[in-house]
């Protein structure tokens, strides 16, 4: 950069990685829209059936996320490398849909997958914070997020105009799924930089395993993601939630692709301001805040109240919850690891949440299936104003300087 010249708040890297994002996100909620209704309706499984295959969308990934992190670590463009692994083994795996009938059959296809979405997630954040100052990285996650839930917003659109129009409308779904997919791949290859300044000099050492899983000894780290696995064991998935939404106004079963842009709307339109706020009034308190905003959507699902508005309401504050925590705990957890081992440490904390999620979903699931939707909501909602309780003393404390040397110093 020249003297005397500031530096970008959003880099070009960061708006190339939000392309792909993009595309690759009308790929995976097309399927994602679809998903819960083909397996619980079409194929005709229990809602635990379905809670195990919705646990495997978030606990597969996580046990390969810090692999990911780890393996990407260490400069020479390796941030790239493993990201477009990722994405393309996503890519393989969408027509295999099309061939996949069964429970074990659909829930292999999708550990593949979320193996590819586990291994790029941790070098994609990385190269987003390497690529950007560190007081400009709460709005550099939210430009990203807003782009990549464009995606999302897109994606459950096209599901629902294959399911109304076309003959096979879920073979429709999976194949127009797997095109878009290539297409990301593409766009990662040829438009995003394979390294940025502030990574790790190519003839420098590169961290060991060991060293990777040492960093929970950061005492500003090991908080953060103690307080994101908490909360995250409250986590209602976005599934669960929809079909919630869904039975409880007896929507019929070509709106439901539908419910999700609400959802996506919300984070679309609060990513960026959401982020940019972070910056200012501290990244860890505006994430506590987004699950208190989570269990205002609870608890307005438990009321007593059947008018047509409580639905959008509900997705808002679901759209509002994501736009204050997703990319905000990207952005409080790079500003806690040193930028050799930014990989690894944006892994361990989404390992964390991820698996956290991934025990909820399981629980949830079984739960449904025992005692119904709207009592283990309950549990839940009551489990989610506990762990905010817990989190709010884990993370009370303002956001640590971006230098990690000073963490003992400022703990977390």
């Amino acid at each position: 950069m020249r003297p005397g010249r500031r530096a970008a708040a959003v880099p070009g890297t960061v708006l190339a990685l939000g392309a792909v994002s993009l595309i690759t996100d009308v790929s995976s909620e097309m399927v994602s829209a679809v998903l819960p209704l083909y397996v619980v309706a079409g194929l005709g499984l229990s809602p635990l059936g379905f809670g195990l295959l919705d646990g495997i969308n978030n606990g597969v990934g996580a046990l390969v996320r810090l692999v990911g992190g780890h393996a990407a670590d260490g400069g020479r463009g390796r941030h790239k490398a493993v990201a477009a692994i990722g994405y393309g083994l996503s890519a393989v795996c969408k027509p295999l849909l099309l061939l996949a009938h069964t429970l074990p059959l659909i829930s292999a296809v999708l550990a593949v997958d979320r193996t590819g979405k586990g291994l790029r997630t941790a070098p994609r954040d990385a190269l987003i914070s390497l690529s950007t100052a560190p007081e400009h990285r709460g709005r550099a996650f939210g430009v990203h997020r807003a782009m990549d839930t464009t995606g999302a917003l897109l994606g459950p659109l096209v599901a629902f105009a294959l399911l109304r129009f076309a003959a096979d409308g879920y073979d429709a779904v999976f194949a127009v799924s797997a095109c878009v997919a290539a297409l990301g791949v593409l766009v990662l290859l040829l438009f995003v930089p394979g390294r940025t300044a502030t990574a790790a000099p190519a003839d420098g050492p590169r961290p060991a395993l060991r060293d990777s899983l040492a960093l929970l000894r950061l005492p500003a780290l090991r908080r953060l993601t103690l307080a994101a696995v908490l909360l995250g064991l409250t986590t209602v998935s976005d599934s669960f939630l929809y079909l919630l939404l869904q039975r409880r106004l007896d929507l019929p079963a070509h709106l439901f692709p539908l419910l999700p842009l609400g959802t996506a709307a919300a984070f679309l339109l609060l990513a960026v301001p959401f982020g940019a706020a972070a910056d200012r009034i501290g990244r860890r308190r505006l994430f506590l805040l987004g699950h208190l905003v989570l269990l205002a959507g609870y608890g307005l699902l438990l009321a007593p109240l059947h008018a047509w508005w409580a639905a959008p309401v509900v997705l808002l504050l679901h759209g509002s919850f994501y736009a204050a925590t997703d990319g905000v705990l990207a952005a409080a957890a790079s500003a806690t690891v040193p930028a050799e081992q930014q990989g690894a440490g944006l892994a361990l904390v989404g390992t964390g949440q991820a698996l956290a999620r991934f025990g909820c979903s399981l629980a949830f699931g079984a739960g449904w299936t025992l005692w119904g939707g709207q009592p283990v909501l309950a549990v839940a909602a009551a489990g989610l104003a506990v762990a905010a309780g817990a989190a709010f003393l884990l993370i009370r404390t303002p956001d640590s300087p971006a230098d990690t040397r000073t963490t003992e110093e400022h703990p977390a």
